[in-house]
């Protein structure tokens, strides 16, 4: 809170009689709402803007050498967990790339800890240099029929309300269950009313999107079309632009993007991992993606920071401009969105600022607890008459799967991979010592010759998720796992050929994010040698076990069809 003291300080250093505490001086600032271009200083006091088209004089000045100077910009929607890294990693990791405020729904690790999964991320919010806000997350579980290590109702979030650093309710997975009024969604969504309500819609139109927005529900990651995308703007919601290391809609939704829809567009990744970061960037990337697309640049610059701010009710930032937050970013080329220099809440950043955060003991070590398995646990029997099985379809970028069917071979009673067809096995094994389930199915698009790979991180109820081409390999990757508290793991022959361990609740790693990043190099050039074809595999699997993704998809209580919102008999 800004006490008066601080205001009179703030206006006599706006009006040039003080200096103010940090002056930005000779910057090209790009005004986001009408596309001028003017060279001023950027004068700051606390961790406001207090002056701009000016010189001013501060106790502290930098010279912006002419560089361009946009607002900070905003991720709407992501889950620090799929960074793989912990909150103070994660804040280390992409405040460099310009991105000030981070919109995170924790419902990763709240699906394997519940509520003290939601008070780790707040107090370490309450530390991080970005401003870390949080949506309370609205589906643990997603669904009722996938096993996850909580369950949170209205309850148990209300005592987290009104925390600063909650903004509302996160996306709201469980469409089915709004449109058919059920009644742990109906109290969490009446809770909120007053508040912002984040959607995730997948392929929802007519009719049945207008039930869900009647809700309140305000916006949507999930378009996957620019059809969608503009029916769903039509219907008053504000559409996300998500490009992640798995889901990548950019290039469908770019067209959207104009002057007359950009303050109604914004910018998320939702998931996106160290090495992407490393290889692409973050914000900043779709930023340099859209313009290459021939997106109106300031148009492009508003989505990523105003239209964002405006969105979430962040009414203190998304603007370089007197009274507004300082936190903005200095590039040295626009159109490339080449960052050089950030300033959040008033402060340079380097890495001191980092290092003088306090930072909070992570949380859920031990948290993997699922049962010994052989290879004879994923073991299929056939179909009477050896009819077609349900097989899910992968494509690269997506994470909406195809519903196929095959007639798979027969070996002793039992339906075995076809390797010709590219059709390997999948298994999801419940890892949170409450039932020992696992679901068995098979999958395509993966390329998969040989081998397994298996990984902890299966949204969102988090099992162990495996893939392969020897049920003995399978069994050697999540007997794996068991041992290492979670992660990721490549087998071949019976050898653990690549690993990436993630001890904190089976999601996160305790290491700095350039290990994490190396382990994912080797971990991708493994799976390769494996024969898969897909760019970003293990994140792809990590999506196999999601049950309000369309199409098709696997839990630990078996193959899952979305469409029909049921479990597939066997």
């Amino acid at each position: 809170m800004t006490g008066a003291g601080e205001l009179k300080r703030m206006i006599a250093a706006g009006a040039g009689r003080e200096k103010a505490d940090l002056v930005v001086k000779n910057v090209r600032l790009l005004d986001v709402i009408t596309g001028s271009v003017d060279t001023t200083d950027v004068a700051i006091v606390g961790d406001r803007i207090v002056g701009t088209h000016d010189e001013y004089r501060g106790t502290r000045e930098i010279d912006g050498a002419g560089r361009f100077c946009v607002p900070g910009f905003i991720d709407t929607h992501l889950h620090v967990e799929s960074s793989l890294v912990t909150p103070f990693e994660f804040d280390r990791c992409v405040l460099p790339h310009g991105v000030t405020t981070a919109i995170c729904d924790p419902h990763e690790i709240a699906n394997v800890l519940g509520a003290a999964g939601i008070r780790y991320f707040l107090d370490c919010a309450e530390r991080t240099v970005m401003d870390l806000r949080i949506n309370l997350s609205s589906c643990v579980p997603a669904t009722s029929f996938e096993t996850a290590g909580a369950q949170l109702e209205i309850d148990d979030l209300l005592p987290f309300a009104d925390h600063p650093k909650v903004i509302g309710l996160a996306e709201v997975m469980n469409f089915p269950g709004v449109i058919a009024g059920d009644p742990g969604l109906m109290a969490k969504l009446a809770a909120f009313q007053d508040r912002h309500i984040d959607g995730h819609a997948p392929l929802l139109r007519g009719m049945a999107l207008s039930g869900y927005l009647a809700a309140g529900i305000r916006t949507d990651h999930e378009a996957t079309s620019a059809a969608e995308a503009r029916e769903k703007l039509a219907k008053g919601m504000v559409i996300l632009i998500r490009e992640g290391s798995v889901s990548k809609d950019l290039a469908a939704l770019a067209e959207v993007l104009d002057e007359n829809t950009s303050s109604f567009m914004a910018l998320c990744t939702d998931d996106r991992n160290p090495l992407d970061i490393h290889e692409e960037g973050h914000l900043d990337g779709l930023i340099r993606m859209l313009i290459a697309r021939g997106r109106p640049l300031h148009h492009v610059y508003r989505a990523a920071s105003w239209s964002a701010a405006r969105a979430f009710g962040l009414r203190d930032r998304g603007l370089v401009a007197p009274g507004w937050r300082a936190d903005f970013v200095l590039l040295d080329n626009l159109e490339q969105c080449r960052v050089s220099a950030v300033v959040s809440a008033g402060r340079l950043v380097d890495d001191a600022l980092f290092d003088a955060r306090e930072e909070v003991p992570p949380v859920g070590f031990g948290s993997v607890q699922a049962p010994q398995v052989t290879a004879s646990s994923f073991a299929i029997s056939a179909r009477r008459g050896n009819q077609e099985t349900p097989v899910i379809g992968v494509d690269a970028g997506l994470i909406i799967t195809r519903h196929e069917k095959a007639v798979l071979p027969v070996v002793d009673g039992e339906m075995t991979t076809d390797l010709a067809k590219d059709i390997v096995k999948v298994s999801v094994v419940e890892r949170h010592g409450k039932n020992g389930n696992i679901g068995r199915g098979f999958v395509t698009g993966f390329g998969l010759k040989r081998g397994a790979m298996a990984s902890s991180v299966g949204h969102d109820s988090h099992n162990i998720t495996v893939i392969g081409a020897s049920d003995a390999d399978m069994a050697a990757a999540v007997n794996r796992l068991r041992e290492t508290g979670g992660g990721f793991v490549v087998v071949e022959d019976g050898t653990v050929v690549a690993e990436l361990d993630l001890p904190i609740a089976g999601l996160m790693s305790d290491q700095p994010f350039g290990h994490v990043r190396g382990k994912l190099h080797h971990l991708r050039d493994a799976a390769h040698g494996l024969g898969c074809t897909l760019p970003e595999p293990f994140l792809q699997i990590a999506f196999l076990p999601l049950p309000v993704i369309p199409h098709l998809k696997i839990t630990d209580r078996g193959m899952f069809d979305v469409d029909k919102f049921a479990l597939i008999e066997d």
